[in-house]
């Protein structure tokens, strides 16, 4: 039998998905699942975006161009205006999805073999980007104790070596919830201009912050142009993880001339997304203002539900709709799958994600689960009891 390829093997699992075999069998032993495992909002898409869809009549659905169109990326340059971020329609690409842009992004900066740092935990799926790309991902511990602030910039000049292409961070983060500060991105932005990298940020959680705090783009910062890749997408912000929408955003002319030849690879991103995307812009703050204010009473429950079950830390999110909690078992994938096969109350159950895959360091992130406070206040409230009375009877 032919074999496959090496780097399909090395290809990691995704923590998030790969539990779903287990939550279908228990929807057949007809089980109620809460789903505290994947940022799948159940905020509604906005009217607009499904209205442009539904109202459009194209005679042909054509390829758009490679870049996207000039009419959604002109939108998304003043969208950025009004955030304090300026660039042109021309420094914009849109992809499909913010996991394109990624893959882009690392396509265009790193040769196989090269290095990008990232603070773990990360979002699972740059694991799968970098080993797709060649990329080895050299992790940089922040911890549950310090609230998963950004490791001292030492722990970072310790790892560069001519290797090291970039860092990468996901700001508000997934999966802690960490909002990083302006001062720590002053911090990022020096030892990238000291060093000569690229500073890649996932900013797709930008507009989901809390108790004040504000969200400091990469490309607020001066001076650097040539370093400031940012990665976004319409999935989390508008609740239209479905349209597979996002783009590519730099001002460095090398880092897009050679982005835009990953993209005529594939062809184009897709029209009506793009359309239904186009028209979500016109979305008016006060969408935003709802959503704000109910992800906080949702992270505020849960946070405080979930600190009083014994034995229990849990992450304190800024941002973004994801924390960490460090759970009294030691490996949290065995737990996670419990949950599902064996244990529910009243025909009720969880289901999580285990965190060690949002590591790369092996070993680390055993006894944690990532949780997204997507579901309503009461159906959050009754997942961590399930949780708290599953505690109280699990054996590793």
């Amino acid at each position: 039998m032919p074999a496959v390829s090496k780097k399909g093997i090395a290809m990691p699992e995704s923590p998030i998905r790969k539990l779903v075999p287990y939550a279908e069998k228990a929807y057949k032993d007809n089980k109620t699942v809460f789903h505290l495992n994947i940022g799948q909002p159940d905020i509604k898409s906005p009217q607009v975006a499904m209205e442009a869809v539904a109202s459009h009549h194209l005679e042909i659905l054509a390829y758009t161009r490679s870049e996207g169109s000039e009419e959604y990326r002109n939108k998304i340059a003043q969208y950025y205006k009004q955030n304090n971020i300026h660039v042109t329609e021309s420094q914009i690409i849109v992809t499909t999805g913010g996991s394109e842009a990624l893959l882009f992004a690392m396509g265009s900066i790193a040769d196989v073999g090269d290095e990008i740092i990232i603070p773990e935990p990360f979002y699972a799926n740059y694991n799968g980007f970098a080993t797709a790309s060649g990329v080895t991902i050299v992790p940089v511990n922040s911890k549950i104790e310090d609230n998963f602030a950004l490791p001292p910039i030492e722990e970072f000049e310790k790892l560069i070596t001519p290797k090291t292409k970039a860092i990468l961070i996901c700001n508000p983060g997934n999966p802690t919830g960490y909002l990083y500060s302006k001062e720590e991105i002053k911090k990022l932005a020096e030892i990238v201009k000291e060093h000569d990298l690229f500073l890649v940020a996932d900013e797709v959680y930008r507009e989901f912050t809390y108790d004040g705090a504000k969200h400091y783009s990469i490309l607020e910062e001066d001076g650097l142009q040539d370093n400031a890749i940012i990665i976004d997408s319409v999935s989390k912000r508008y609740s239209m993880c479905g349209a597979r929408i996002g783009c590519l955003v730099t001002k460095n002319a090398e880092v897009l001339k050679t982005a835009m030849k990953f993209a005529q690879a594939r062809l184009s991103p897709p029209t009506f997304a793009q359309i239904a995307s186009e028209a979500a812009l016109s979305t008016p703050q006060s969408y935003f203002d709802d959503v704000i204010v109910e992800y906080k009473i949702r992270r505020d429950t849960l946070v405080k539900h979930l600190e009083e079950i014994p034995g229990v830390q849990v992450g304190h999110p800024k941002g973004a709709f994801y924390c960490i909690a460090q759970l009294p078992v030691k490996n949290t994938d065995n737990f996670a799958q419990w949950l599902l096969e064996s244990f529910d109350i009243d025909g009720e159950t969880i289901m999580v994600a285990p965190a060690a895959g949002f590591y790369s360091t092996p070993g680390v992130g055993n006894n944690q689960i990532r949780i997204a406070y997507v579901l309503n206040e009461e159906s959050l409230i009754k997942a961590v009891n399930i949780l708290k009375e599953a505690l109280k009877i699990y054996k590793d």
